[in-house]
């Protein structure tokens, strides 16, 4: 009996298979969560560590913060989202 010859099947990138909840690039909102409890964690811990950073965040205007908070949250986001 002659052997039939097989013929290799052609390998075909195949596209990444989308999840549910994956919208963002990068991790996403559980990244961007840790990330600012991170950073507002080491700044209370700066605060308790050395008075003198303590005194003078206590004089800023919490609208300060709030501006920044914004501005800097909305460019993040901006970069993440699209």
């Amino acid at each position: 009996m002659a052997k039939k010859k097989v013929k290799a099947k052609k390998r075909v990138a195949r596209k990444p298979v989308a999840m549910k909840g994956a919208s963002m690039k990068c991790g996403g909102h559980n990244e961007m969560f840790l990330m600012k409890i991170s950073i507002i964690a080491f700044v209370l811990f700066m605060m308790t560590v050395w008075p003198a950073l303590n005194n003078l965040l206590m004089r800023i205007h919490w609208g300060w913060y709030l501006a920044i908070m914004v501005i800097f949250g909305f460019s993040a986001m901006k970069k993440h989202c699209m």
